[in-house]
């Protein structure tokens, strides 16, 4: 019987709800503790063990293929995808060839965080602390920072410009080419990497590093095949045994499935949505870089949802539990880091992006029927993984801007918007193809790129801390804090005869900051190049078979990248305050707000300074073009200077090789904020700084269009990776329709007439949020947006929450 076409999307606000089965399994994975599992780190040293004498990419291709024929794997009761990252579901791998030394530091203190705690058994200590001898001078974070020319390793070492996670981790930052491989199987790239084999002359030393480079693929190629058939085997052991008739019905059909895929093509949606989280979990065992995406599903996956609906395969109800489940597969990976990586990362964050809406490379609605499914989904599952985007742009119907809202009324902090009308002329302009313009997607946070053209880190560098930049300017280019001279010395503040002597100093020592950041950027790069290719992901990447290298070598078509500026509020407000209350009204000498500034305003009479600093200068966030056209000027100079820097891949076979700014500081505006001294907006030293573009906390006080107006007039189609604002309101607010309807006008201003790039919202009240600090076990399904990503309240530090907190909730 064929069934006719079921229309998902009539009603508003109408998501359904999750089956019993992906009831059962949200609650399985919800209960699993997070631990620190050394399997992965053991597997790991004995294939490098063995392998040691090969060429580096042999090694890798290796190594992974010794943890996929090795490593423990599981399928459980009520899932019906199959896949595990680790000995069990949130468990987070080590990854020992990027960083053991602080694995082996913070060993007895995982479980003693104030934020993001991992439990470890005493036999994973043992089995870590056993295999770290061989790792000694050995790993990423040993050669990177060896590397590191001496100057710009003191950047490094103060926390000035931030890398911490370029080098104990892997790059991610990346989605491949999830529809290539749906569509036409890893047999498809195992063929066409025997016939660029057949082509090579060996004489060649080029060729002959290509050929290692494709003896490598088809390593991996062949170990993912295994890895499924693994699962294939279990599903027909587990099947054998079962006395459920439709549990072993079930079984079977997972064990034909994974028999066949990813090798082959799938031929319907089960299939396709296995590929897909097969491959996407290979990917994240193979490296432990996050913000593996996973594009533009709706798109890849709907013409496998319509046939077989069309066919009678499946229903809507069908489709979408295998929806939730991937969901909650997603949320199963986990990923450990060091605590000074974790102050930039609160929640444990993956950043897995599904990318939604957008426009056909026509320019038409690409919304469909997925869409609307993918909506239910993520609304069923309740959880802070995926990252759900949708690509905003003007033809987007009224009824899917509607059901979006509806969503953000669910209190996930997702969808995030990102704007086709800013980033497609960007792109273009920067020498995208318009099809590939069209066809980009979310990656991570809010930064973007052309799923499987585009190299690693389109966003993700380093992050340059800008308001503590601003007081090492002040103090004559000396750090105020360990007294080290890091930028020229163009005078000191107290000594400054005008803001545009102090602006010009701003503008020399950001150009020298931002030099000192791509010296940093292209070390970590180069560590990583030489010594930790990943190879399934490059085969997946576009053309880095037919150029026979590996993504860190240049073989993807397009590869731009950005670092991430941290404080752009505070300098906005920071400088106002200077110019203002310092130099035109002189209310406030020099040295009256420098000695404030190293008091922390704790002596007397500087409390009194700080209020007036607080209250007596406009502020960023308002619509007033004096505060606002500051930030743009002072903004400038690294947009202008990051720009003639090429990164290690130009001129190598991408399109680009370059780089541009980006806003997306994910939560490191906590951690960067312990290493700031007080700054001239009123701020108190090591509180955090204003995350995103954002306004600082409570200085936006004229409503959410006015902070629209503000961060508008930032040079977006410049800040290509990104300009992330966090927006908050309470659901008291959305409660109403008519507000509703006023968000969704609110959105299209923003978009269409002001040429926003990126927005999303946090709906939940303080009230809630502060229970739910002195009640944490009454509020575990309780999300909050933390930065570009989403993540369960219970599990960020105070210090992190207490910054969501203080947030300003806006009304419409």
């Amino acid at each position: 019987m064929v069934m006719t076409k079921e229309m998902p999307k009539k009603t508003i606000g109408k998501f359904g709800t999750l089956t019993p089965k992906m009831n059962r399994y949200r609650e399985e994975i919800l209960n699993a503790e997070p631990y620190v599992d050394p399997e992965r780190a053991v597997l790991t040293t004995e294939a490098y063990k063995k392998y040691q004498d090969q060429q580096v990419d042999i090694i890798r291709a290796r190594v992974l293929e010794h943890i996929l024929h090795n490593m423990t794997i599981f399928i459980e009761q009520d899932t019906l995808l199959v896949g595990n990252q680790a000995q069990h579901n949130r468990w987070a791998p080590v990854f020992p060839e990027y960083s053991m030394n602080w694995v082996i530091d913070e060993l007895d203190t995982f479980d003693k965080r104030s934020g993001d705690v991992f439990y470890i058994t005493d036999e994973a200590k043992d089995e870590l602390r056993k295999i770290a001898p061989f790792w000694q001078h050995n790993t990423l974070e040993d050669r990177g920072y060896a590397a590191f020319p001496e100057k710009s390793k003191l950047f490094y070492d103060l926390g000035v410009i931030g890398a911490d996670g370029n080098i104990t981790s892997g790059d991610g930052h990346i989605a491949v080419n999830y529809e290539t491989v749906i569509k036409y199987g890893l047999v498809a790239y195992e063929k066409r990497i025997k016939d660029e084999m057949e082509k090579l002359d060996l004489t060649d030393i080029d060729n002959q590093k290509k050929l290692y480079f494709y003896q490598a693929g088809l390593i991996v190629i062949k170990a993912t095949r295994d890895f499924a058939e693994r699962y294939s085997k279990l599903a027909r052991k587990q099947a054998a045994q079962t006395t459920d008739e439709k549990r072993r019905t079930e079984l079977l059909e997972i064990a034909r499935i994974m028999h066949k895929i990813p090798y082959q093509p799938a031929d319907n949606f089960y299939e396709a949505i296995q590929a897909v989280w097969l491959i996407h979990l290979v990917l994240q065992i193979e490296s432990n870089g996050h913000s593996v995406s996973y594009g533009r599903l709706d798109q890849y996956l709907d013409p496998f949802y319509e046939k077989d609906l069309a066919t009678g395969q499946i229903t809507s109800e069908k489709a979408t539990e295998l929806l939730t489940n991937l969901c909650m597969k997603t949320l199963t990976i986990n990923k450990v880091r060091s605590w000074a990586h974790t102050e930039f990362s609160a929640g444990s964050p993956l950043y897995q992006n599904i990318t939604i809406g957008g426009q056909t490379p026509d320019g038409k609605d690409a919304v469909n029927d997925m869409s609307y499914l993918i909506l239910n989904a993520i609304v069923q599952s309740h959880l802070p993984q995926p990252n759900l985007t949708v690509r905003y742009h003007h033809g987007l119907s009224n009824h899917f801007m509607d059901q979006c809202v509806a969503v953000i009324k669910e209190g996930l902090g997702m969808p995030a918007f990102n704007n086709d009308e800013v980033i497609i002329p960007s792109f273009i302009a920067r020498g995208i193809k318009k099809e590939d313009a069209y066809n980009y997607s979310a990656i991570g946070c809010v930064e973007t790129a052309v799923p499987g053209k585009w190299g690693y880190r389109c966003t993700g560098m380093s992050f340059i801390n800008f308001p503590r930049t601003l007081l090492i300017v002040m103090n004559g280019g000396k750090d105020p804090e360990s007294g080290k001279q890091l930028l020229p010395n163009y005078g000191h503040f107290t000594e400054m005869t005008s803001y545009e002597e102090l602006f010009t100093a701003w503008d020399k020592s950001l150009r020298e900051m931002t030099r000192q950041s791509v010296i940093i950027e292209n070390t970590c790069d180069l560590a990583l190049e030489q010594n930790y290719p990943d190879i399934l992901c490059s085969v997946l990447t576009k053309d880095c078979i037919s150029r026979g290298k590996t993504i860190k070598e240049g073989g993807a078509v397009y590869d731009f990248i950005s670092g991430l500026q941290v404080g752009i509020a505070n300098l906005a407000d920071s400088l106002v305050s200077i110019k203002k209350l310092v130099f035109d009204e002189q209310k406030i000498t020099k040295q009256e707000l420098w000695n404030a500034l190293r008091d922390n305003f704790k002596s007397e009479g500087q409390e009194e300074l700080r209020q007036m600093l607080i209250n007596d200068a406009p502020k960023y966030g308002n619509d007033i073009d004096e505060v606002d056209q500051l930030i743009v000027d002072a903004y400038q100079p690294y947009i202008d200077e990051i720009s003639k820097y090429k990164n290690t891949r130009y001129g190598r076979g991408p399109i680009g090789g370059k780089r541009y700014a980006g806003t997306s500081s994910i939560s490191a505006n906590v951690g960067q904020g312990h290493s700031t001294l007080a700054t001239p907006d009123g701020r108190y030293a090591r509180t955090p700084l204003s995350e995103g573009c954002s306004p600082a906390h409570s200085m936006d006080t004229d409503g959410p269009t006015a902070v629209f107006k503000s961060v508008s007039k930032l040079n977006t189609k410049a800040i290509t990776g990104g300009v992330l604002l966090n927006q908050k309101m309470s659901p008291q607010l959305l409660a109403s329709s008519d507000n509703c309807d006023k968000l969704v006008m609110l959105l299209r201003i923003f978009f269409n007439r002001l040429h926003g790039y990126h927005v999303q919202y946090n709906v939940v009240d303080r009230k809630t949020l502060v229970d739910a600090q002195k009640h944490p076990d009454k509020h575990r399904d309780l999300i909050v947006r933390v930065a570009g990503y989403s993540a369960f309240f219970v599990g960020l530090s105070k210090e992190t929450q207490d910054d969501i907190i203080e947030r300003t909730e806006q009304s419409i």
